[in-house]
């Protein structure tokens, strides 16, 4: 009997493994070649593999690396060249021009505190929905309001847009702060209202692509990477009150999880 248990876990755990793989090979495809092959070339070139005024690789080797179309390889090195990251020389091959800048400035955090504080003062511009539509809720993520305001809106640092945002929030607090909502970050908004007392706060992150409305609004190549992000917080009473679906422009986010020790300050 132990050995049939045993032998269950076991196919449970490689199942498991079985539907990961396939997600990731899923959120893969979904991202064009040239994409992927100019993503690599460029985080070589910040990581310092290639030095600023050194030679990259050839296209040949390239291709032979990647196991992609010629084609493809052009692609990806006409895309890091209108980035000003490199410029090909005839005769001499493609060169780098200068270091990737890093401006991931957006730290998707797995505290509350850090979630909110590097959105709080930025500014989100509604957008009109003729037809909003009803919040996603799982069997896990708390009992529905009575009602919802729904706010669909661009979200922007500086002039640059950053995130395009689609939340519902529970109608009663919506009414409580409708100029402040309209004005700031839902989020932010809903972390400094004293009631209700939020109980639980929940966030699911995935690597996405840019649909066509994605990418015209945050200003990025159709297909670019994404971050793509769930929030959903209840209640004490287990009352979804906000239910927020947000897409991240995949160039300005990272995620950093402290996993032993101490934060560093």
């Amino acid at each position: 009997m132990r050995r049939r248990v045993d032998a269950g876990r076991i196919d449970r755990v490689m199942a498991k493994r079985r539907v990961a793989r396939n997600a990731v090979r899923s959120a893969s495809e979904r991202v064009p070649r040239y994409l992927q092959v100019a993503s690599a070339l460029r985080r070589r070139i910040h990581e310092g593999r290639w030095a600023v005024g050194g030679r990259i690789a050839t296209i040949q080797a390239l291709q032979r690396e990647f196991g992609v179309a010629r084609v493809t390889v052009r692609q990806a090195i006409e895309l890091l060249n209108r980035e000003g990251l490199v410029r090909a020389r005839q005769g001499k091959g493609t060169f780098v021009t200068k270091a990737v800048a890093n401006d991931r400035w957006l730290r998707l955090a797995t505290d509350w505190e850090s979630l909110i504080a590097p959105i709080r003062d930025n500014v989100p511009h509604v957008l009109r929905t003729p037809r909003p539509p009803l919040p996603r809720l799982g069997p896990d993520d708390g009992t529905p309001a009575p009602a919802y305001a729904y706010l669909r809106s661009l979200q922007t640092r500086g002039r640059e847009p950053y995130a395009l945002a689609s939340v519902h929030i529970a109608q009663a607090l919506y009414r409580r702060a409708p100029k402040r909502f309209a004005s700031h970050p839902a989020l932010a908004v809903l972390a400094q209202m004293h009631r209700p007392a939020i109980a639980r706060a929940h966030q699911t992150l995935s690597i996405g692509a840019a649909d066509v409305e994605t990418a015209r609004r945050l200003k990025l190549p159709l297909n670019a990477p994404t971050v793509e992000a769930r929030c959903v917080v209840t209640d004490r009473a287990g009352v979804a009150i906000y239910v927020g679906e947000i897409v991240y422009r995949g160039d300005v986010v990272h995620l950093d999880i402290q996993l032993i020790g101490e934060a560093r300050r």
